[in-house]
């Protein structure tokens, strides 16, 4: 009884769904918090965490898994960019873009965000980045920024030789890009959370819906349609599309980049991808398709397929990647992006396919472990998408 009362005062307090990640693996942060208070009773220490905020942050503490890299999922990136210097400076001649990123986690996500303005020659002045997290941890060390190899997992590390300085151990992020982001302790789903705020042109919200249930989703989308301005866009996980169209957010005709914009947006935009039925290429331009890319190296096809998705032939991209994976040795990275693809095109039996053949290629892929999990509970299989989550969450507790 005092475990679930335990993770309903977390479900309360900052949305968290204790079946999105197993309640085996809350019972087993609450034990740890127990042993380190010198404690055996469960239901006194749910007596104590009622009450005092301090033992509750260290609960929040234990049970949020940091799991971030830089230029993580980079179309989204990209398509921050492009949107903003084809549609948002064009119509502020004058005046601050204001960019939200939450939760921000250590701070990869945000800094990415200025590393990439910064690169495509967007003023410094001119921007500013809000960067919000529940877990006091993750500020204090996106703060430092100072960064070890955990944060680099994209194949294209240049930024890094641009914007880091290296240490003995680690790397240490250069005070330009650092003096663009504001990091500040916030939880999106208290009380009055920002009152007053508005404005922010691009939310970053991502992969974090996923761990909550439809009316906390419900209020969570409440708080950040405030906060984003009319014809402002908000990123989400790949997982979390179909939630946002169920809103009234209109995609952004990006796939890869999962951008939507606001219901209230009067924009002209692209037909939702979600939407898009599995289509046949012309065999002439799939002729042609084969010659560029069948037995192109992987991480070739791969950057040719995220091109094509990038600006917006989706079908294209998907062919892409099925020639090449039929005709080749298939890689994890190769199957995830495919099945992201399907993702995007609304086509989740034949994602999950994909996720799962990655998975047997990498059973440590922590995205194809989440997404498969996502791909599951739409389908009906809440206990396969437990598990698979549990199984993500102890390989992003192992990599701390």
């Amino acid at each position: 009884m005092a475990f679930a009362r335990i993770a309903a005062l977390l479900k309360e307090k900052m949305g968290l769904d204790a079946e999105s990640i197993g309640v085996a693996t809350v019972e087993r942060v609450v034990r740890e918090r127990l042993a380190a208070r010198d404690m055996t009773d469960a239901q006194l220490y749910w007596e104590d965490v009622s009450a005092s905020e301090q033992e509750l942050q260290e609960l929040i503490e234990a049970i949020v898994v940091p799991e971030t890299w830089f230029f993580r999922d980079p179309a989204a990136f990209g398509a921050l960019v492009r949107v903003v210097h084809e549609e948002w400076l064009p119509r502020h001649p004058q005046g601050t873009l204001r960019i939200l990123s939450l939760p921000c986690s250590t701070g990869e996500e945000p800094y990415t965000m200025a590393m990439a303005l910064l690169d495509s020659g967007f003023p410094p002045q001119r921007f500013h980045i809000d960067a919000i997290d529940i877990s006091l941890r993750a500020i204090a060390y996106a703060r430092r920024g100072t960064y070890g190899k955990n944060s680099f997992r994209s194949s294209d590390l240049a930024f890094r030789d641009r914007h880091f300085e290296p240490l003995t151990r680690g790397f240490r992020l250069s005070a330009a890009v650092r003096r663009q982001v504001q990091f500040r302790h916030g939880n999106l789903l208290a009380s009055g959370w920002l009152h007053g705020a508005h404005g922010y042109h691009m939310i970053f919200c991502r992969n974090v819906l996923i761990y909550f249930d439809r009316p906390t989703q419900d209020r969570a989308l409440e708080v950040l349609g405030r906060l984003l301005t009319d014809a402002g866009l908000l990123f989400v996980g790949p997982s979390e599309s179909g939630l946002l169209l169920d809103h009234g957010y209109v995609s952004g005709g990006m796939p890869l980049a999962f951008a939507f914009r606001h219901p209230a947006a009067t924009v002209r935009v692209a037909k939702r991808v979600r939407k898009t039925p599995p289509a046949v290429v012309p065999a002439r331009a799939k002729e042609k398709l084969k010659e560029e890319t069948i037995l192109a190296p992987p991480s070739h096809w791969i950057d040719e397929a995220r091109r094509l998705a990038d600006q917006g032939n989706l079908i294209a991209a998907l062919e892409c990647c099925e020639l090449n994976l039929a005709k080749q040795p298939a890689t994890a990275e190769g199957l995830h992006l495919a099945g992201m693809l399907h993702d995007a095109a609304g086509h989740i039996s034949q994602a999950a396919v994909h996720y799962r053949k990655a998975l047997y290629l990498d059973p440590r892929h922590h995205e194809a472990l989440v997404h498969l999990a996502v791909a599951l509970t739409k389908e009906g299989d809440s206990s396969g998408a437990r598990r698979l989550f549990n199984r993500a969450n102890r390989k992003s507790e192992a990599g701390r």
